[in-house]
């Protein structure tokens, strides 16, 4: 089977039977044969991954996997403006003894949980320069801020400012009226950018989506010592945009979603993947090793 093709069609209740049944069972071997599953993972010459638990936005429909992790944000004031950049923020980096070997990782304890770089080693991107996690320290044009992409599905985005510009809070003023004619007005405003990626070829651009929402401001609220509050601000909220079934790039209020339930959600329309930006879970898989750099 070709790999941009699905086996199942979307109208099939085949295909939704078999995404349960096969989901199910790999959630399920990756907790019963985690060190096998380690193993094959990890046998590729690189540093990182195996069996990885992260937060992620969750899958609800089509035949993605898992959910697609979230990037915990902050926001930076902006002198002499009463405004803010939102930046993705980038695991602690530091060395650890591996198998009696020197290791850099990037990781560290967020809101309790484990927050990881190798939470976005999979498609590929464990091989992007900016994945690396101290890439920012050996090549100093790398940054966290998020930056737009240079065309984008959102009319706004496209009007209001240019690719390459660094994201600002009061871009999404308007986050508790903005619609697109998609779903329900004002349930959140969204933006396609880029993180981490500044001067490298499109082939290694790490793709964003920065939603902010009354939703996920007052998830926070309710529960201030939880994860959600201790990665989002200000009711933004972000997530690598890398649909986890064939690495298609999704869309939160996508045109045409609304033909599969999704005119409120993160829709792929490639293989009609379904995702919850509301509802953030924990979810595993078996990370990618990066590659040993030449």
């Amino acid at each position: 089977m070709p790999v941009d093709e699905d086996k199942y069609p979307v109208e099939s209740d085949r295909r939704r039977f078999v995404k349960g049944v096969v989901g199910g069972a790999t959630l399920a071997g990756i907790t019963t044969a985690g060190s096998a599953a380690v193993n094959s993972a990890t046998a590729p010459s690189g540093e990182g991954g195996g069996t990885t638990t992260f937060r992620a936005v969750e899958n609800t429909d089509g035949p993605a996997p898992r959910g697609m992790p979230q990037i915990p944000i902050e926001l930076e004031p902006i002198d002499g403006e009463d405004d803010f950049y939102i930046k993705g923020l980038w695991p602690e980096v530091s060395t650890e003894n591996q198998q009696g070997r020197e290791v850099t990782v990037a990781k560290q304890q967020l809101g309790g949980v484990t927050y990881s770089s190798e939470w976005f080693q999979y498609c590929g991107v464990q091989t992007y320069s900016g994945v690396y996690p101290n890439a920012a320290e050996e090549n100093s044009d790398l940054t966290n801020y998020f930056r737009y992409t240079n065309s984008s599905q959102y009319e706004w985005q496209s009007n209001d400012v240019s690719g390459g510009d660094r994201m600002k809070l009061s871009d999404f003023e308007d986050y508790k009226t903005w619609e697109n004619g998609v779903g329900t007005p004002g349930i959140g405003k969204p933006a396609t950018g880029t993180w981490r990626s500044e001067g490298l070829e499109p082939a290694e651009t790490m793709p964003v989506e920065v939603i902010r929402s009354e939703k996920i401001e007052q998830l926070a609220k309710e529960n201030p010592d939880s994860w959600l509050a201790a990665s989002t601000e200000k009711g933004v909220m972000a997530h690598l945009n890398k649909c986890t079934h064939f690495c298609c790039v999704p869309g939160f209020k996508k045109e045409g979603s609304g033909k599969f339930g999704a005119a409120d959600a993160i829709y792929c329309q490639c293989h009609q993947s379904v995702y919850d930006p509301f509802n953030i879970v924990e979810a595993s898989f078996v990370a990618l090793p990066r590659p040993d750099k030449e």
